[in-house]
């Protein structure tokens, strides 16, 4: 297998929304996207999926030293491989794979966020830093997109803590910010348990309002000059907002499930952006 098949194999078997927006770019760009998020899916399914914390640093350690080292002209990974002649052309740079892998372990430092700011600082790293480098592969000509590209990806992750809260509760994570449990008068060990309430819901719908304004805000924020070129961030809007309206309809019964939208109803979302530019 060749370090482009690996990337594109990571990326298709992951069935995220991401790559139903890779569909739709150029060869080039869609080569860059795939083999980055390819990187964002091992690193973070070193968290995800190694039970044993102290394994799970000393494997992100092993990936700082590969990005490292794949930035001074020796890859070994087939990810890096891929990604490494890609890298310049896209403005890729060390510090961005760096601060995605120092969000990554913070998963295995942190399970608790005390306010929203403190919760901010997690989502940049795993999100607004995704967030730039894919407004760049796409084609950013306008500096003013990287502050829309940002407050997007914080919309997207905000989207996944919605529809994570179940799992992560497994994993005995809590991503729901401490004040805001304690203003809804929501216990962590009624979350760890899983048991659903009306104050559950009423926490929930505060936390889906504070994602919709986000959308809001980044789509606001996007010059027009680069409107066409960042379409795949679009998409992906558009498919992570309708799966956050499935929640809402749903009355946020994702303590025992994880809700998702099927793979011909994201391409749907995918296609309407791309051929009708509606979102």
């Amino acid at each position: 297998m060749t370090p482009e098949q690996y990337v594109q194999e990571k990326a298709a078997s992951s069935g995220s929304s991401f790559y139903y927006a890779f569909l739709f770019l150029p060869k080039p760009r869609r080569a860059a996207i795939t083999a980055f998020y390819a990187f964002c899916r091992e690193v973070d399914d070193v968290v995800d999926e190694t039970t044993d914390a102290g394994v799970a640093r000393t494997k992100l350690h092993w990936w700082q030293g590969e990005v490292a080292s794949a930035y001074a002209g020796k890859p070994t990974h087939p990810v890096m491989q891929a990604l490494m002649p890609l890298a310049a052309d896209y403005q890729i740079e060390e510090r961005h794979l760096q601060a995605i892998i120092e969000g990554c372990q913070m998963d295995l430092e942190q399970t608790r966020y005390l306010d929203f700011p403190g919760l901010q600082r997690y989502c940049h790293l795993v999100a607004g830093v995704v967030g730039e480098v894919s407004a760049q592969i796409f084609g950013q000509t306008d500096p003013a997109t990287t502050a829309y590209a940002h407050t997007l990806g914080l919309a997207f992750q905000l989207t996944n803590i919605i529809r994570d809260v179940g799992e992560d509760a497994l994993l005995g994570r809590i991503y729901l910010p401490v004040n805001e449990l304690q203003q809804f008068d929501v216990k962590a060990h009624e979350i760890l348990k899983r048991t659903y309430s009306d104050r559950f819901v009423a926490l929930m719908r505060f936390q889906a309002q504070r994602a919709h304004g986000l959308y809001e805000q980044a789509f606001a924020m996007l010059p027009a000059a680069d409107r066409r070129a960042q379409k795949p961030g679009l998409m992906m809007a558009s498919i992570y907002r309708t799966l956050l309206r499935e929640i809402e309809a749903d009355n946020f019964q994702v303590l025992h499930q994880r809700v998702s939208l099927t793979p011909l109803r994201k391409l749907w979302l995918a296609w309407r952006v791309q051929a009708l530019n509606r979102l």
